[in-house]
């Protein structure tokens, strides 16, 4: 099972389409973009409705960047960071262009849905807007 975490806590996964990789995509609505993606190669999702972005490891940072390069390119749709992501992350996940986190039942039994909560008001803590003033 997956759960998805929001800023409004957990919920259970509401999605039951087929993801498609994005080297095979052929005008798939659902696309799932493995974190080794050359970010040049992202055009070819703007049209899906949801893009899942892997994280093969929490240490694995690049699906943020895929995500950052995906929403300026002018992507409008549902962005999921899914795999191994933990909540320490999800304000990263959320500044960088995710509207949610999939995890599995195994990581929301060992950082429970208050941790994560913690890290939902994630706009308040922004560094950077602080310093723009």
């Amino acid at each position: 099972m997956t759960v998805i975490v929001t800023d409004t806590g957990f919920a259970a996964d509401d999605l039951n389409v087929e993801f498609t990789a994005l080297p095979d995509l052929d005008g798939q609505d659902a696309v799932f973009i493995p974190s080794d993606t050359n970010p040049a190669d992202l055009t070819a999702a703007l049209k899906a409705s949801i893009v899942a972005i892997d994280f093969p490891s929490f240490a694995d940072g690049r699906g943020f960047t895929l995500a950052s390069q995906l929403r300026k390119l002018g992507y409008q749709g549902r962005l999921r960071a899914q795999g191994h992501v933990i909540c320490e992350q999800y304000t990263m996940a959320r500044r960088s262009g995710f509207d949610e986190v999939a995890i599995s039942d195994d990581l929301a039994a060992r950082q429970p849905e208050n941790l994560w909560q913690t890290r939902s008001d994630w706009k308040a803590n922004d560094y950077q807007a602080r310093v723009r003033g």
